[in-house]
């Protein structure tokens, strides 16, 4: 390019305040191919956009140079800006001088001259650049949503009165999620199973949603707008359609009373024959293959009791598992979350004592439909307990366990002691151990308040290490607000512990291409203008898989990532972005190398030529293969060597 234009921003004082802007603009205006150098307080606005498309058609303009923050931030606008003006949207450059300068040092001077190097580094590319064209992908008007919680069927319920097929992935025999475990929500105390119940039987009678409980994605291919999904369909052992959800089968079980009951933690046995809640939904039973007496052993005694109870004759000993494949323009991830392990945390003493439980358990014990009928008595040995003590923050912000905050446990807590009150009577002593209480939502600090007069004892501090005793539980905790050491005595502790990513994350984001942050949750494509999107087009996360959030903040992200989806699956064909990378055959030996490293499966070897093809619409132009190609045969679009060595030339 032969004409540039050079705009520096101010933004308001972000850059400005350590970088002298006009100087900058006037060093710029002196540098080879630049036509005009102008500088406005901010360019990302209307007047800044319409001085730049301006200077477009007054000067001539064949590229241009746009000195302000991280490309991340508004490098789309200022192409759109460039494409208004009439030139080709990527014979744009943006010289980040805020992040990588302004923000960076204290000296004016300094961060001046470094300014000054990075546009001359970015005007040095820019004259280089290349007008590239996006080529078109047609799009499958169909959704994936992954993880049956109340996220995952917000999603696709909205999704589905869009007018859009959706495939709802669970891996559990029933939708519901973490929600349907629990017995009362906060701040409202509002029925869990209330307002859940309504929310399954919609998703479930939806003509535009496909249920497939039970069942995994296990691979995805292709790129937005054409995704081709594989879902292993794990065999229940039991004809759905013949299944009346009746129960007859899980109380025949031989196994009746002796497996751990996953759904309500443990707390109580169910048979190898199940159904995992009374409001599950499909109702349709589940028979455990890795406690079934047939299925371990060939045998389960004259004849499975299962069979004979099952008058519909829905028993199948010999399902297979299958897998289907499914065509979507579009996924949603909504996998929630997991408890920290509380044996992880040994000074708490959670696997000394029965009476040591967390919060989900308690919402167990607390729940009608529980394995006490709602009746919160000590698991040990049946009683009713006279004093229950809760720790929060139990591994949550403790740099040992999870340095994050869980954002829900002190208001679990809270809406616990009132149920326990209610439950209990006023004369059971409950007392909470805090380090804060964290009461940020509409209406929490009016229940916090109101918790308050309930009389509870508040101790503001962490307590020692729990010394488990055949009469009671103690433990000392240092109160910061009265500055006194004080010993409980209790019969139940509660532990609030942190929310963690699920156990098959890692998987599941190996599979979907997704990165994840550093705390192990999935990262979104930029916290604030993107928090639905991720760095991989056409995948957008909702919920706790994000991050912890209580259920208002899930069904809202639900309901954004739906959008953004819809947005997709509204259009018939979709623009890829062309800055990607493509092979010179001319140097190719077809070695293969870009093929192996290839995460997004974009390369593939032309069995004709023995050359790489690039797949346009698979390619998100990392640059891995770039790295990796002996003989630099591939090539990043408007990312060349000879660009980088320009860029080079000019910071040194």
């Amino acid at each position: 390019m032969n004409r540039i234009g050079v705009f520096v921003c101010h933004c308001g004082v972000n850059i400005a305040a350590k970088v002298d802007v006009k100087d900058v603009a006037d060093y710029a205006s002196k540098l080879e191919g630049v036509a005009v150098s102008m500088e406005y307080k901010y360019m990302c606005s209307d007047p800044g956009a319409q001085l730049i498309k301006e200077s477009i058609k007054e000067y001539g303009l064949d590229g241009i140079v746009v000195a302000s923050c991280s490309p991340r931030m508004h490098e789309h606008t200022f192409r759109g800006v460039a494409e208004e003006g009439g030139i080709n949207p990527y014979n744009v450059e943006i010289a980040n001088i805020r992040e990588q300068c302004s923000w960076a040092h204290e000296d004016p001077v300094e961060a001046t001259r470094k300014a000054k190097a990075i546009v001359k580094a970015a005007v040095a590319k820019a004259r280089l650049l290349e007008p590239l064209q996006k080529s078109k992908t047609p799009v499958i008007p169909e959704a994936l949503v992954i993880g049956g919680g109340i996220a995952g069927m917000q999603a696709s319920l909205d999704l589905a009165d869009d007018g859009f097929k959706v495939h709802l992935v669970e891996k559990e025999p029933t939708i519901g999620g973490r929600m349907a475990q629990l017995d009362k929500t906060f701040p409202t105390l509002d029925c869990s199973s209330c307002i859940l119940t309504p929310k399954m039987m919609e998703t479930k009678n939806h003509p535009n949603i496909e249920l497939l409980t039970y069942s995994e994605v296990v691979s995805v291919e292709g790129s937005v707008g054409n995704y081709r999904v594989k879902v292993r369909k794990k065999p229940r052992f039991v004809d759905v359609d013949k299944c009346t959800g009746c129960g007859d089968c899980t109380r025949a079980c031989r196994l009746f009373g002796h497996v751990p009951d996953d759904f309500n933690l443990g707390l109580n046995k169910r048979g190898a024959a199940y159904i995992p809640f009374p409001q599950a939904i499909p109702l349709k039973a589940t028979i455990d293959p890795s406690y079934c007496l047939m299925k371990r052993f060939g045998k389960c005694g004259d004849k499975p009791l299962c069979v004979e109870a099952c008058e519909p004759g829905a028993i199948d000993f010999d399902q297979k598992e299958e897998e289907v494949e499914l065509k979507v323009g579009a996924i949603v991830v909504a996998t929630g979350y997991d408890l920290l392990d509380p044996a992880r945390m040994f000074e708490y003493g959670y696997t000394l004592s029965p009476d040591i439980v967390t919060t989900l358990e308690l919402e167990r014990l607390i729940s009608s439909s529980g394995p006490t009928y709602g009746k919160v008595v000590l698991p040990s040995n049946g009683e009713k307990p006279l004093s229950v003590t809760f720790i929060l923050c139990a591994g949550s912000r403790d740099e040992t366990q999870c340095t994050w905050c869980c954002r829900i446990g002190c208001m679990s807590a809270l809406k616990q002691v009132y149920l326990l009150r209610e439950n209990l009577g006023p004369e059971v002593e409950i007392n909470i151990c805090f380090t804060d209480i964290r009461s940020f939502g509409k209406g929490y600090e009016e229940f916090y308040r109101k918790i308050r007069g309930k009389g509870v004892n508040f101790f503001r501090g962490r307590p020692s290490e729990v010394r488990v005793s055949p009469e009671q539980l103690m433990m000392e905790v240092f109160d910061t607000t009265t500055n006194k050491l004080f010993e409980i005595r209790t019969d139940m502790i509660v532990l609030v512990p942190a929310l963690v990513p699920r156990a098959d994350s890692e998987e599941l984001s190996r599979i979907l291409g997704l990165s994840r942050s550093g705390d192990g949750f999935l990262l979104e494509a930029h916290p604030k203008l993107r928090p639905m999107d991720t760095f991989v087009n056409g995948i957008f996360i909702a919920g706790c898989c994000q991050g912890p959030k209580d259920i208002s903040d899930s069904v809202s992200q639900a309901s954004g990532a739906a959008s953004r989806a819809a947005g997709i699956l509204t259009k018939d064909e979709l623009e890829n972005d062309p800055l990607i990378a493509w092979v010179d055959p001319e140097v190719c030996v077809g070695c293969g190398v870009c093929v192996e490293v290839c995460a997004y499966s974009a390369r593939t070897m032309n069995e004709v030529t023995g050359i790489a093809e690039v797949d346009e619409a698979l390619c998100v132009g990392c640059g891995a293969c770039i790295s990796a190609c002996p003989s630099n045969a591939s090539i990043h679009k408007n990312y060349t060597k000879q660009q980088i060595i320009r860029m080079i030339d000019g910071v040194v």
